[in-house]
């Protein structure tokens, strides 16, 4: 399967590192023009180095800005009006006892993992309809089906991404527009080694303590690894594809088998 999206252009949020950063790899070597966002001028300008030299033939673009603000989503929406695919993949998560989840941690991670990807869908989607063609992609979680007792406030803004996502096809029925999002099971990034690091200490060896994690904390998922970012970016290209085109308003998972069932 030849995926080639020259001449699209696609926003990642959060694409400095991790998972958004693979994923904008896979969209340039497809030949997409990739929007590299992150908050900060120098992580953005590190991040596209780092790309072009992954991909010399690659069109990469600097959107630094901090899309889980109003006035951050503004000033990207108004320097780059138009995207042909949108991954909202922006998100924050860490552990923390249930009942000391205060007021201001359940609402910094619905504005950071759901409002940040409502407003960039509504700036977006509304051309995107008009042009009869795009993509829109939310990157959840299999935290969003299999709530984790040591974050709940992270899963709850998982799922609700997964409504977001349904009701927005529904917005884009008929219009050449799809919506889905993708379930993303325990992947390989920094912060996950750190989060593995405080969950089962620094002393033993990585592979060890990795497998450690899997077995206590995660023992449902039947690969028995963590997944590597680009196993998700397979998964974003091809959606993003026009092979895809009868793909809407789903949940596609990327999570290892961790979901013990057959539908999401």
């Amino acid at each position: 399967m030849q995926i080639d999206l020259s001449g699209r252009t696609a926003l990642v949020t959060g694409s400095t590192q991790g998972i958004g950063y693979a994923i904008a790899v896979g969209l340039a070597r497809a030949g997409a023009t990739v929007l590299i966002n992150g908050r900060s001028d120098t992580s953005v300008g590190a991040a596209l180095d780092r790309l072009t030299a992954e991909v010399p033939d690659a069109t990469v673009v600097a959107a630094p800005a901090d899309v889980s603000t109003e006035d951050g989503t503004h000033a990207l929406v108004q320097a780059h009006p138009d995207v042909d695919v949108l991954v909202n993949n922006l998100g924050i998560f860490g552990a923390t006892p249930a009942l000391e989840i205060d007021d201001d941690e359940w609402r910094r991670y619905f504005e950071v993992n759901v409002l940040a990807a409502v407003r960039l869908i509504r700036a977006y989607l509304p051309g995107m309809k008009d042009r009869g063609w795009g993509r829109i992609l939310s990157i959840a979680s299999d935290s969003a089906v299999v709530i984790p007792a040591e974050m709940i406030h992270y899963g709850m803004s998982k799922t609700a991404l997964l409504a977001v996502s349904r009701g927005f096809a529904k917005e884009a029925a008929g219009s050449g527009v799809t919506v889905n999002s993708v379930i993303a099971g325990p992947t390989h990034t920094g912060g996950v080694e750190t989060f593995v690091r405080d969950l089962v200490g620094d002393e033993l060896p990585w592979d060890e303590a990795q497998h450690e994690f899997m077995v206590k904390y995660r023992p449902q998922s039947l690969i028995q690894r963590l997944i590597e970012p680009e196993e998700i970016a397979n998964m974003v290209v091809y959606l993003s594809s026009s092979f895809a085109s009868a793909t809407t308003g789903g949940a596609l998972r990327v999570d290892g088998g961790y979901v013990d069932s057959i539908l999401p």
